[in-house]
């Protein structure tokens, strides 16, 4: 069978010379990005290669060189190193990357999601509209928590698309954008948010022995009402039932900015002694996920494996070790789209989900201003890999 390399047909007469800007919080995720595109477009054979519209094609890397030097007061400048003139660009930044520090008037500062949105705005007012394209490859869209309104209060995630699309940025590739609605705030630009359902499937697939994907040995479980369409489209994808949770709430208190969760509420079939694939956007302390699974297993589920897109772990793993030693939860899987700590690498219980082959699909297909619509919907590969599965291939 021939590899998916080979079968995108690239035909296309690029839109400039690709060039990809990583943010210093995105860096080991775009340099194995980059290693996928220089490999391809090495072996990629195209009677075009001498024409100056191919002009940069093949190249030992496509990363330019940027830096964003920082004052001893905290105050900072985007510099770029190289020629964009007439580039395809595309910039990649992890807005939640707490890891990396700056020196503020002698005190380490560690970098919260603003100073990465302000250093993201630094880099393209450095490009100063001589790009060709500007592509922003966001994949944990940044303040996307904070979609809606609820009183008098601010849209941050709306705001900040509106402010990247007036500084000239084309597109806005995201991933499992928290509620995709956001991308009405800016209506005549392009804003794609990608599922990573393939992803998660063939990390369960290839690290877990013995499943049986049928709804009558597994379920998809959304933990509210939020995520929803993303437990509808692998149950549907997968063939299999599906079950939701809904928060009850106890509104007539207010502990840390926001009313308390009384109970989690199951709708949906008997879940006995059946496998458990819960799916949610993103694990931020984890609570919520944790009780979900308890209360699958006081509901007499088998195994649980948790899917979620980003894996933020804000208050340590400690609990996950609890719930992983009670037997309450059995994987989770977390893709590498933001910043991973050595310690969750380590962890018996986790699963990473590598992105970068996926994201260098879209940045060569974009490149030569292809669809990638057969990327968004990725349908037939999780056919393919579960048939592999059963029939013993992976």
């Amino acid at each position: 069978m021939p590899t998916r390399e080979e079968k995108r047909n690239l035909e296309t007469i690029p839109v400039g010379s690709l060039g990809i800007i990583a943010l210093e919080s995105c860096q080991p995720l775009s340099k194995k990005i980059d290693q996928y595109l220089v490999k391809w477009r090495t072996e990629r054979e195209n009677e075009h290669k001498d024409s100056l519209a191919f002009a940069g094609y093949q190249r030992p890397s496509y990363l330019l060189s940027t830096k964003v030097p920082r004052f001893g007061s905290g105050e900072a400048k985007g510099v770029i190193n190289e020629s964009v003139r007439g580039t395809d660009l595309y910039l990649l930044v992890d807005v939640c990357n707490y890891s990396l520090t700056y020196s503020l008037c002698g005190h380490e500062n560690h970098m919260s999601p603003d100073d990465h949105y302000q250093d993201l705005k630094r880099i393209i007012a450095a490009v100063g509209g001589k790009a060709r394209r500007i592509t922003v490859i966001m994949p944990f869209l940044y303040e996307s928590r904070q979609h809606k309104r609820t009183s008098r209060e601010s849209l941050d995630c709306a705001l900040a698309l509106q402010e990247l699309v007036r500084m000239g940025v084309d597109n806005i590739i995201t991933f499992d954008a928290h509620d995709p609605r956001v991308q009405n705030a800016i209506p005549l630009n392009g804003f794609e948010t990608v599922q990573p359902a393939y992803q998660f499937i063939k990390g369960l697939l290839r690290n877990v022995e013995g499943l049986q994907i049928d709804s009558d040995h597994m379920m998809v479980i959304s933990p509210d009402e939020g995520g929803m369409s993303r437990a509808i489209y692998i149950a549907n994808v997968l063939g299999l039932d599906m079950g939701m949770f809904y928060k009850r709430r106890d509104y007539t208190r207010v502990v840390n900015g926001r009313n308390p969760i009384v109970a989690h509420e199951f709708l949906g079939s008997s879940v006995e002694g059946k496998d458990m694939i819960i799916i949610d956007d993103m694990i931020s302390s984890g609570e919520s996920v944790l009780e979900v699974a308890a209360a699958l297993k006081q509901r007499k589920a088998n195994r649980i494996f948790v899917f979620s897109t980003f894996g933020l772990f804000t208050n340590g793993l400690d609990k996950f070790d609890n719930a992983y030693e009670q037997g309450i939860i059995d994987k989770v899987l977390t893709t590498n789209l933001i910043y991973q700590t050595p310690e969750l690498l380590k962890r018996d219980w986790y699963i990473t989900c590598d992105m970068s082959k996926y994201i260098a699909y879209i940045i060569d297909t974009l490149n030569h201003d292809s669809s990638i619509s057969d990327l968004l919907n990725p349908n037939e590969r999780i056919q393919n890999i579960v048939t592999r599965y059963k029939n013993g291939e992976l």
